[in-house]
């Protein structure tokens, strides 16, 4: 049988400055979008979350007057 090699690892120092690293290498990376892009991108966000609480509150309403008319 052979002699087992004791792995050593890097202090935890080290190993978060290299993920610190490559985080910040990854986000240079990312294209950001401007001021105009990132208002119409938040525009488009808010009506689509407009228009879904619109559909569900139409859509609760309505189960409720039913649940009303058979239930009572």
């Amino acid at each position: 049988m052979g002699a087992v090699k004791k792995q050593t690892n890097a202090p935890a120092k080290e190993k978060s400055t290299e993920y610190f690293k490559g985080v910040w290498s990854e986000l240079k990376k990312v294209h950001w979008p401007d001021r105009k892009q990132l208002l119409t991108y938040t525009g488009v966000v808010l009506v689509a979350v407009a228009i879904v609480a619109v559909m569900l509150w139409v859509v609760d309403s309505g189960l409720s007057i039913l649940m009303t008319k058979i239930l009572g």
